[in-house]
């Protein structure tokens, strides 16, 4: 099992904040860092700023040298697939090749209508997902081509540069639902599940098999993944003065009997057997939601004592 963070942006990360994670994330060996693409709370927060996911992306690009960086995952409903992708092979010339592109559909329906983007029904952001990776693949394939959509057209698009990865990282996430499974079969490069148990994990991998057997694809070839929230401590008392704090970023009572249950939470023995629960059933990458995004200690916790029993 592979281990990258994730990081909730729009819950006040700063930039000193970004600079801190990147950094600690790369001095501890993690292989990514993951952020959302909103631009609202979505845990209520009244006045949680949000620096842009793709402008921070090609920041921290700049100032890092072996960490991979991504969006978990961008909507479809923020911005026009051309633009979608030139902000994608931005960030991974600057980085030299190590930047992975999540899509998906949005869901933030205050966000949307703050910020004056439409938020069209469920059917219709599908139909634009699919547009949109239709565009993405495209751009970052050789040489020019057209596409005539419901939604979007171009035209002899040949969009220069081309990314330095070849091919450029395609992530997908959610249920893997008929619809979202097909898409995950023909253009994702991986597919991550959200807060999902080992069993409901299974059955999303159960989907995606027969997505990609439908297709004429190796389901070997698509990648599974896993982003959940963790809190760890070295001890019951550590845990517990990690929840309290949790509980005052989300806004709900420090039960640590729950986050065993719900979450990636508990002494690092306890947590490195959570994971093993989902090895068995096909995850290969874990996002570490790192809610207590100033909390270096938490990760350097899960590099010494989690990441080497998966070595």
């Amino acid at each position: 099992m592979r281990f990258a963070v994730m990081v909730e942006g729009q819950e006040d990360v700063t930039w000193d904040d970004w600079v801190a994670l990147a950094q600690a994330c790369e001095r501890l060996g993690f292989e990514a860092l993951f952020r959302s693409d909103h631009y609202l709370s979505v845990m209520g927060g009244d006045g949680r700023g949000s620096l842009d996911a793709w402008g921070t992306l090609c920041g921290l690009a700049a100032i890092t040298s072996t960490l991979r960086l991504g969006t978990l995952v961008s909507p479809a409903t923020f911005r026009h697939p051309s633009v979608l992708a030139k902000n994608a092979v931005t960030a991974d010339h600057i980085s030299g090749g190590r930047v992975e592109l999540g899509v998906g559909t949005g869901w933030l329906e205050a966000e949307h209508r703050a910020y004056g983007f439409r938020f069209p029904p469920m059917g219709e952001r599908m139909s634009r997902l699919e547009e949109e990776l239709e565009i993405v693949t495209g751009s970052f394939a050789r040489g020019p081509f057209s596409f005539s959509g419901e939604h979007y057209e171009v035209v002899e698009l040949d969009a220069l540069p081309k990314p330095v990865q070849d091919p450029l990282p395609l992530l997908m996430g959610g249920a893997a639902r008929k619809r979202g499974a097909a898409l995950a079969a023909r253009f994702a490069s991986e597919y991550n599940v959200v807060h999902a148990s080992p069993d409901e994990a299974a059955a999303v991998g159960a989907r995606l098999d027969a997505a990609c057997e439908h297709a004429g694809r190796d389901p070997s070839t698509l990648r599974h993944s896993l982003m959940h929230q963790f809190v760890v401590g070295r001890d019951e008392g550590e845990l517990r003065a990690r929840a309290e704090r949790l509980a005052e970023v989300i806004g709900s009572p420090a039960d640590v009997g729950e986050l065993r249950r719900t979450a990636l939470a508990g002494t690092t023995d306890e947590v490195v057997a959570r994971l093993r629960e989902y090895e068995a059933v096909g995850i290969e990458r874990v996002m570490l939601q790192h809610l207590l995004h100033r909390d270096v200690e938490a990760l350097e916790l899960i590099a010494a004592e989690v990441v080497p029993a998966f070595a």
